[in-house]
């Protein structure tokens, strides 16, 4: 991997993990400030400064979010000048796992742009070793100060996990191994009853992946330093309201 550079406080990191990463990946990353905007990048409406904490990432989101609901998008770095000048290295300030559903893309209900996110997206926004490895990148070897698992209202890869363990039966091919991935929150889900039990088991889901990623032993004592926050959080398909579960940093 070309152009990435350590930050100080993950020096610890130096060596076998981030060149792991570099050869997985092939993606370039960076810690420093963004670097000054050519004549077109300062063109864009987007401000050049990149969120360097926590909360700093987290309001850029929930703002971004409520354009999108109100319908007052930005459409930030999303110009040849944005394009240019992420070209050669990037510096995302968050992290967002969700789900594959096509109605759901982080990027437009955060209204975001080119090289503000690392995006994961899977059925059920499910984790395995790789899709971990995957939202530890930014954390790990840029500081990337915020991760947010978001799920969805009406998420298909749920509604079916939990017909098929409801009913004992098992998925076609390896969509059983998304219903496998959602058996604790389904477990957790039968222990209450609930008027929709589809809708608590996605929430349920998503406050256990993240907490899972909270006390993660390499993301554990980032978050300990106040230099990460996990967020989960619930996507409402009907408003476009990103609402807040758990994980919310503090000013």
């Amino acid at each position: 991997m070309t152009g990435v550079r350590q930050p100080q406080r993950r020096a610890f990191l130096a060596g076998g993990l981030v060149t792991t990463a570099a050869l997985i990946t092939g993606c370039s990353s960076k810690t420093d400030s963004t670097p000054a905007a050519t004549p077109a990048a300062a063109a864009s409406a987007t401000p050049t400064t990149r969120p360097d904490s926590p909360w700093t990432a987290f309001a850029r989101l929930m703002d971004g979010n409520e354009r999108w609901v109100d319908g007052a998008l930005q459409h930030p770095d999303r110009d040849p000048g944005r394009r240019e000048l992420v070209s050669q290295e990037q510096d995302p300030y968050g992290v967002i796992l969700s789900c594959i559903d096509s109605r759901v893309p982080p990027e437009l209900l955060f209204d975001t742009g080119l090289g503000d996110l690392f995006v994961l997206r899977t059925g059920g926004q499910v984790v395995g070793p790789v899709v971990t490895g995957s939202v530890e990148y930014g954390p790990l070897t840029s500081g990337t100060p915020l991760i947010v698992v978001l799920g969805h209202q009406r998420c298909g890869a749920i509604k079916a996990a939990y017909q098929a363990m409801s009913d004992g039966k098992s998925l076609p091919g390896n969509l059983q191994a998304i219903s496998d991935a959602l058996r604790p929150a389904y477990k957790e889900t039968v222990k209450s009853k609930h008027p929709d039990p589809v809708d608590a088991m996605i929430r349920i889901h998503v406050k256990q992946t993240s907490a899972a990623l909270r006390s993660n032993k390499d993301l554990a004592p980032l978050v300990a330093k106040g230099d990460l926050a996990v967020v989960s959080a619930y996507y409402s398909l009907d408003t476009g309201k990103v609402e807040v579960l758990t994980g919310a940093p503090s000013a």
